[in-house]
């Protein structure tokens, strides 16, 4: 029987789901469920031929949410039961130390997500939420959770450990977790198979671009270093997140402006980034203002990318030996300007785009690195419903 799992990614007001076929790699059908909690909800469904249902209905909460998406599928196919699922996948954002890969769930496991909120208070409450409601709907079928943070379970310890008091790691859990690691451990494999090489023999750095951002070095498969720390906010410049700022910026905004640790990570997490910088998260709007001649667009750009080099760099030099830079993610894939100019001056490090293949349209993986260039750079689009719904079936069949 092929294996079919449901991919179910929880947010604090949106439900994202796919049906893949782990076989072909395709999904059977696909939606978004926005606006969960809010006045008036709406639903965006997609069936296998890519036909596009919209349905604007309030959606109370998530288990609304999802009983509208159950409806979808009823009213506008294909139909679930015809479908055959053998899983369901739930994204869990924080797993801690605790969990190094998939897991299938049982209320052990899913009090245990509950208790690491403590370390993603913004998101475990609402992946544990999602997961309650999916049992209950799916209540036959394995459900398996997929953690963000168990492929940087392969970080060495200098590499995650904070110079910082032990009784800190100890007691309280201060260490580097690293994000995106199913993108990351998707898009890395993806370029070694892209280069014809093993993946033992290769070393990669990728580079997750979108609306949050994050670097990793992968050795061999592992992640060696990753820019995201404890929490998404470390690293590089993202739409509303700072990134890198030195953390007694906290106790000096306490001191001069009075502000409450409370509100100065709130800003540095809602209200910093392109968003501080420009007024606009989206850096579709940054490059449309930096057309315009406008000086603080230029300059974000110029934050944004900087940022990235010097990553970059560093990782290079914590690899020893790199194969392959991989961009990812909605800005990563899609924009070449930024492309060009986070590795614009590194051409002495190996490093040499191809202009006219950096900037030639395609969704498909590729490389745009120029002949003879010895560090490939490639664009791969990446498919974290996809990597999920694999790394479920293949926990599965382990297990039986």
């Amino acid at each position: 029987m092929r294996d079919r799992v449901f991919v179910l990614n929880c947010g604090s007001s949106s439900l994202k789901y796919r049906v893949v076929d782990v076989d072909s790699g395709k999904a059977l059908a696909s939606g978004l469920a926005e606006r969960v909690g809010q006045p008036s909800g709406r639903l965006t469904h997609r069936g296998a031929d890519g036909a596009e249902e919209i349905f604007e209905r309030p959606l109370r909460d998530h288990a609304e949410a999802l009983s509208t998406i159950l409806d979808a599928f009823d009213h506008v196919g294909p139909r679930l039961p015809d479908l055959h699922l053998t899983a369901v996948a739930h994204r869990v954002v924080h797993g801690g130390a605790r969990f190094s890969a998939p897991v299938r769930i049982d209320d052990g496991v899913l009090a245990s997500i509950r208790e690491l909120s403590a370390l993603a208070p913004l998101h475990n409450p609402v992946n544990a939420t999602g997961i309650e409601v999916a049992r209950q709907v799916f209540p036959l079928l394995p459900h398996v959770a997929v953690f963000d943070t168990a492929f940087h379970q392969t970080l060495p310890p200098h590499a995650y450990t904070y110079a910082v008091p032990p009784h800190w790691e100890r007691e309280y859990g201060v260490r580097r977790y690293g994000f995106h690691g199913t993108s990351h451990a998707y898009v890395s494999r993806t370029a070694v198979g892209l280069l014809g090489r093993r993946v033992e023999d290769t070393n990669v750095i990728v580079l997750h671009l979108g609306n949050g951002a994050s670097a990793t070095a992968v050795a061999g498969g592992r992640s060696v270093e990753t820019s995201m720390g404890l929490t998404p906010l470390e690293g590089l410049v993202m739409g509303t997140r700072s990134g890198d700022v030195d953390p007694a910026v906290v106790a000096h905004l306490r001191r001069t402006a009075g502000l409450d640790p409370d509100v100065v990570d709130r800003s540095l997490n809602s209200s910093s980034g392109l968003l501080a910088l420009t007024g606009h998260s989206d850096l579709r709007e940054v490059r449309r203002l930096v057309a315009e001649g406008d000086k603080h667009a230029a300059l974000a750009l110029d934050v944004f990318c900087h940022r990235i080099r010097k990553y970059v760099g560093a990782y290079m030099a914590v690899l020893g030996h790199t194969d392959a830079i991989a961009f990812t993610a909605g800005i990563g894939e899609n924009d070449a300007v930024v492309r060009a100019r986070s590795l614009s001056g590194l051409e002495d490090l190996g490093i040499r785009i191809d202009e006219e293949r950096n900037t030639a349209p395609s969704r498909d993986a590729r490389v745009i690195s120029a002949e003879g260039s010895p560090v490939a750079v490639l664009v791969i689009p990446t498919d974290e419903e996809l990597e999920m719904a694999r790394q479920a079936v293949s926990l599965l069949d382990g297990a039986t």
